[in-house]
This record gives structure tokens, sequence and C-alpha cells, in this order.
């Protein structure tokens, strides 16, 4: 599973034109979801998600997690992170897990992040959504439960 974290003033979904949610101040995550991921990989990404200090203290040092800071997450399922473009020059994505699979898994994963005590929002999946956030530092950072 990859996890592509994008630090946040505020971020929102829109779906056929309308707003679908939104937050402020927190990560907008990307989900991509592997052919083989397991319970192991959710766990793994959702631990790492909302643990990971990439929250600036006074000092403007990273001192403070998703967690710490009690941030709202956005969360979206998103196959292309699982793009090959080493051969030709249209991606393949015989990675990622089916649209049947990956619905499964990326429910689960919303299911564990709800566990986190944290305000979750989602896109939705398979829909084709619009996704506007203003980046906070910049802060990206990608996450892969396979490495």
């Amino acid at each position: 599973m990859k996890a592509l974290l994008q630090r946040v003033t505020k971020s929102s979904v829109t779906i056929n034109e309308k707003m679908f949610s939104n937050i402020d101040n927190g990560l907008l995550i990307l989900i991509g979801i592997h052919k083989s991921d397991k319970t192991k990989d959710i766990k793994y990404i959702v631990d790492k998600c909302i643990n990971l200090r990439i929250f600036s203290d006074k000092n403007d040092k990273f001192n403070y997690s998703a967690l710490d800071m009690k941030s709202e997450l956005l969360i979206v399922s998103q196959f292309t992170l699982y793009a090959d473009v080493s051969k030709g020059r249209r991606p393949s994505f015989f990675e990622s897990a089916s649209p049947l699979d990956a619905e499964k898994i990326y429910n689960e994963t919303i299911e564990e992040f709800n566990k986190t005590g944290l305000n979750i929002k989602t896109g939705e999946f398979g829909a084709k959504m619009e996704i506007n956030l203003v980046n906070n530092g910049p802060v990206t950072i990608l996450l892969d439960s396979k490495l």
C-alpha cells in the first residue's frame, strides 16, 4: 500500500460539481492499493499517517503528529500511485489491486482510520473527483508499506 501525505491548510473533494467533503489544517492522504495488500499493510499505513511527526513546533521543527495536533484527515483512493511507466508512453497499472479488491481494502483502511478518533473525511471510491488543496510547507511524503 502506498500513501501520499500532503500537509494542508485546507483541502476539498468535489464530485459532479458538488462539494463532497473538505478539511482544514490537516493531511490530504492519497491511498494506492497494491494487489497483495493485507491487514498488516493497512495497519502500517494508518499508524505512520497518524504518528509521523510532520507538523512544526514554534521553532519550525517537525515535532508533532496528526494525532498530537488532532488534525483532520481527507483520505482519497488513488490507484495511479501504482502506475508503471517503465515501458512505452502509457502507464500500466498491473500492480494495483482490482477495483473490487481495492474497494474492500480501502473501506477497511477507512475503518482503521476512524478508530483513531481523528476527524476523517473521504472521497468516493471509484468516482471522478476534483481534489483541491493548499499544501502547507510544502510537505509531501510518500509512504510504502512494502519498503
